[in-house]
């Protein structure tokens, strides 16, 4: 595995490459923690959610926020009404296309800081936001 500073510049670079590595890194992360993953990258044309999971018999829709710092902003701060609203649309979408109206819903925001030093700290805020 390369070093964290060799990893941080490389994604410093490319902003979306970043993204990419934020959300693998926390898919791990929540696999670790007994999610499962059943969708990345889930689109339509009202947004994406980045990460659909299952956390026991309730089906989570994850954003992930990766940020380098935090010096301007909080990462969850991104996550604001606007985003909620596409994401809750997007979600519905999911759960009618694949008849999953029957199971329990949560919103998840994920914030990934890759920091200056050592391991990138994960923030996962559970049930971030609820369905408007």
């Amino acid at each position: 595995m390369l070093p964290l500073f060799v990893i941080r510049k490389k994604l410093l670079a490319d902003r979306a490459k970043l993204g990419r590595w934020g959300e693998r890194y926390c898919e791990r992360y929540l696999r670790r923690k007994g999610f499962s993953c059943i969708a990345r990258n889930f689109s339509i044309n009202a947004g994406e959610i980045d990460l659909v999971m299952t956390d026991g018999d309730v089906l989570v829709f994850v954003e992930v926020k990766t940020r380098t710092s935090e010096e301007f902003s909080k990462a969850q701060d991104a996550v604001n009404y606007p985003k909620q609203k596409k994401m809750i649309m997007t979600a519905r979408n999911f759960i009618n296309r694949y008849h999953l109206g029957d199971k329990a819903v949560r919103f998840d925001v994920a914030a990934i800081i890759l920091g200056e030093k050592g391991m990138p700290e994960v923030r996962h805020y559970e049930n971030a936001f609820s369905i408007i």
